[in-house]
């Protein structure tokens, strides 16, 4: 199946709690982690949580620690740098047998992935 969403991409969060009241100003962040199994995303700093520790070696004066926890991947959308917003992804092969990303809106490119070509042996 192929990606919607990648890791390093910079991606809008369009439903939920972190997402503003007006569509003018939604947050964005850049994806750390992608668990496909699960359809989960972990965004740099959406969906902040605390984590109540007791002190330990590691932690000698405990608290409470402040983490990202995973967000759905249907609640994310892929930023389009021509568009600068959020926007649906479709996908084209390029003969080369690589895949693009792209925007449907505007058709710009958003990331080439290239598939592992087959090692040709003498």
């Amino acid at each position: 199946m192929a990606a919607r969403v990648m890791k390093n991409d910079t991606v809008e969060v369009s439903v939920g709690r972190d997402a503003a009241a007006s569509d003018n100003h939604r947050v964005r962040g850049r994806v750390l982690y992608v668990f496909p199994q699960k359809a989960r995303v972990l965004v740099e700093g959406v969906n902040r949580i605390y984590r109540h520790v007791r002190p330990s070696r590691r932690n000698p004066q405990g608290g409470r620690l402040q983490k990202e926890a995973p967000i759905a991947l249907s609640n994310v959308m892929p930023v389009c740098p021509k568009c600068d917003r959020g926007v649906r992804v479709s996908f084209r092969s390029k003969e080369d047998g690589d895949k693009e990303r792209i925007c449907a809106r505007c058709q710009t490119v958003i990331s080439t992935s290239t598939r592992a070509k087959a090692r040709k042996e003498p």
